[in-house]
């Protein structure tokens, strides 16, 4: 499980929050509520800057 967890910078607002790489269900930005991981049954597609890999 290492490397599964990334901490993504948000686009619009540049806050930076961890998720789970392989997210069953989208995950948003807690500031500005932006799509930040969508899943996609798998690696989930990451919409920003994946600043660094947590784990």
């Amino acid at each position: 499980m290492a490397g599964d967890f990334v901490k993504i910078k948000c686009p619009d607002c540049s806050s930076e929050q961890i998720a789970f790489r392989k997210a069953a269900s989208v995950v948003t930005c807690h500031v500005c509520g932006t799509t930040l991981v969508t899943p996609r049954g798998g690696v989930g597609l990451i919409n920003g800057e994946v600043v660094e890999v947590v784990g």
